[in-house]
């Protein structure tokens, strides 16, 4: 008996993975800079377009952590 194959991911499975690590990777580009933006995340919009283009939100934060990031990307 063959064994069974694993289903391929879809486009829009790769899609989805590739900007949840994408997210990922900021998150911990920021922790190390000392920055953390809580409503950091897929926005869960997108997946209603065709094809799939992930946006990320990148959300609210205060003004202390606004400046902290500005200054960073100076």
């Amino acid at each position: 008996m063959a064994a069974e194959q694993a289903p391929r991911a879809t486009n829009a499975e790769r899609c989805v993975e590739e900007a949840e690590e994408t997210v990922e990777e900021l998150r911990g580009a920021l922790a190390k800079a000392g920055i953390t933006l809580p409503s950091l995340g897929l926005d869960p919009a997108w997946l209603a377009g065709q094809p799939p283009r992930p946006l990320v939100e990148l959300g609210r934060c205060s003004v202390e952590v606004a400046a902290r990031l500005a200054a960073v990307l100076k």
